[in-house]
């Protein structure tokens, strides 16, 4: 299940005279991961377990873990070297509990929850965890154990996403509290490439070609989704005013923006990310 939304990015230019260009492109981001019980990295009791998972757990996932639905990697102390922590652990409510296990509906509550939690646990508002390499990913029980009447959650704090060549070892002993104040660049997200969309997403304290600097808030909780092209319009226009105030108003100077769909709507974004085009 996905962590941040999966969005389509766009880039323009802003020169002395007023003329703009966006080009739609594609941006892969973040799913979630399970394993096969006869690797030792499994451990066979949680594979198909109906007691929900330990809040605080710390777990070593890899990129290639982030691709299923569940998920039984062995857990290691948080003292030691790991790139997932559970923050946030708990039942579904009594208004799912006959839901299907993938039911759309299920799939919003898990947005909504392990979204909302990120921000408290990482210290973080929502426009700064929409720019961090630090994401989220949910966890469901096993289809054998959701038949044996499992409805817990999972919420792990990763050190990167699927768009990551590798995860990022997290804060020992915890990641708690770990964006508050001025955060280190080694937890922001950057881009190194001709463009957002098409190029790998790293820490920004290596080098780089982009930076997320802004969001911009397309919509209100209960609003319709507004359409593809408005949204789009209304990113594109904001991103290319936030990204030149960041930038100190410079004569001429590049932007992108990732935009998202009715999909990740209907699962609770509301957001939009600017990007500017810096070494910085």
């Amino acid at each position: 299940m996905a962590t941040r939304p999966t969005g389509r990015g766009g880039v323009g230019r802003r020169p002395a005279a007023p003329t703009r260009l966006a080009v739609a492109l594609g941006l892969g981001l973040l799913p979630v991961g399970c394993g096969d019980p006869a690797d030792d990295s499994v451990d066979p009791d949680q594979v198909d377990a109906v007691e929900a998972p330990r809040l605080g757990a710390c777990r070593m996932l890899t990129v290639a873990d982030l691709a299923e639905q569940t998920n039984a990697t062995v857990t290691v102390p948080c003292s030691e070297r790991h790139t997932a922590q559970t923050y946030a652990v708990g039942d579904l409510p009594a208004d799912l509990r006959d839901a299907d296990r993938d039911s759309a509906e299920v799939g919003a509550f898990a947005y909504d929850t392990c979204s909302t939690k990120l921000q408290k646990f990482l210290g973080a508002d929502e426009s700064l965890a929409m720019r961090t390499i630090v994401s989220w990913a949910w966890f469901r029980p096993s289809a054998r154990a959701w038949d044996k009447g499992a409805r817990w959650y999972r919420c792990d704090a990763v050190g990167g996403g699927d768009h990551s060549l590798s995860l990022a070892a997290l804060p020992s002993p915890s990641a708690e509290g770990m964006l508050q104040g001025r955060p280190d660049d080694r937890w922001m997200v950057c881009a190194q490439g001709a463009s957002v969309s098409e190029s790998p997403k790293i820490a920004c304290s290596q080098p780089h070609d982009w930076r997320a600097v802004t969001t911009i808030k397309v919509g209100e909780p209960n609003e319709a989704y507004p359409g593809d092209q408005e949204v789009e319009i209304t990113t594109r226009d904001f991103c290319s005013d936030s990204v030149g105030a960041w930038l100190n108003y410079p004569v001429d100077f590049e932007y992108g923006y990732t935009w998202f769909h009715q999909d990740e709507w209907d699962a609770g974004n509301r957001r939009s990310v600017c990007w500017a085009k810096t070494s910085d």
